[in-house]
């Protein structure tokens, strides 16, 4: 049994529940009304109805229960079923998604599936969660108010020049003292973009505020725009790094799946040079 068929029979038996309860309202009013007017004779006939009904309604509690007895929600989590709806779920509502069970990229949210506790994780944030179709919706809600809150490219291109200003000053004055390799950049200034998001998010507490995910989504935001220069009139250009793992997915502007591994900005003089070449 999937989620959707235990929740389809929970609903049955969840309309049978208010329906019962309705008649018992119905059958305390008659009692309220029999009480007010003195009618004993109908007020015990009111009252073995709500008994009656009282004992109903636990029967349905009872199905309830044994319903839910009767999901293995460990198991159903655990054996591959959940992440396999989870994964048509997605489909349907036109969601990115990559990785394997247990953890998935929608981008730009990381999502990882906890069998042994029964919940799901989005980023950092635990979600109690056993019904994918609600977990893709939850998921798309929250993707779509990341894409409607508003950005500045120019402004986060600011802190990323500086950012990559500061890791190039710290990297030359080690090699002057010859103690260390330039492992981020190279001949040609490229620094990897990893090594830079050290230095937008240099503590603990600010890459928990301000996770990879969220450095990936507005690199995408910042891919995506008409910018080219940066407010020095520096012009910046994306290249892909050397290895894999080194490289930041993220997604274009028409949604296609893109990497990221390096940046470079270029003093406007040598941009010049480099037109008349």
């Amino acid at each position: 049994m999937d989620y959707e068929e235990y929740y389809s029979s929970y609903k049955l038996k969840e309309k049978s529940i208010k329906e019962s309860l309705k008649r018992q309202h119905t059958a305390l009013n008659a009692m309220s009304r029999d009480a007010e007017k003195g009618d004993l004779k109908n007020f015990a006939k009111d009252l073995s109805n709500v008994k009656s009904l009282v004992s109903e309604y636990e029967g349905y509690l009872k199905e309830i229960r044994e319903l839910t007895e009767g999901f293995d929600t460990k198991e159903y989590m655990q054996n591959g079923d959940f992440a396999k709806q989870m994964l048509t779920c997605c489909e349907s509502q036109s969601l990115d998604v990559t990785g394997d069970y247990p953890v998935y990229e929608m981008f730009p949210l990381k999502v990882k599936i906890d069998g042994d506790n029964q919940d799901i994780y989005i980023n950092n944030r635990r979600v109690p969660c056993a019904r994918p179709q609600y977990l893709t919706a939850d998921i798309k809600k929250n993707r779509d108010r990341l894409m409607r809150e508003s950005f500045s490219a120019n402004g986060f291109l600011s802190e990323l020049a500086y950012a990559y200003d500061m890791f190039t000053l710290v990297k030359l004055n080690e090699n002057k003292d010859g103690s260390h390799e330039n492992k981020g950049g190279s001949h040609n200034n490229k620094l990897l973009l990893k090594d830079l998001y050290r230095y937008m998010a240099p503590m603990q507490r600010s890459r928990r505020a301000y996770d990879m995910q969220s450095y990936a989504f507005d690199l995408a935001r910042l891919y995506s725009s008409d910018i080219e220069f940066t407010r020095d009139q520096r012009q910046f250009l994306f290249g892909t790094a050397r290895y894999q793992s080194q490289n930041i997915r993220i997604l274009d502007k028409s949604g296609k799946e893109a990497y990221v591994g390096t940046i470079e900005f270029i003093p406007n003089e040598d941009v010049s040079k480099t037109d008349g070449i």
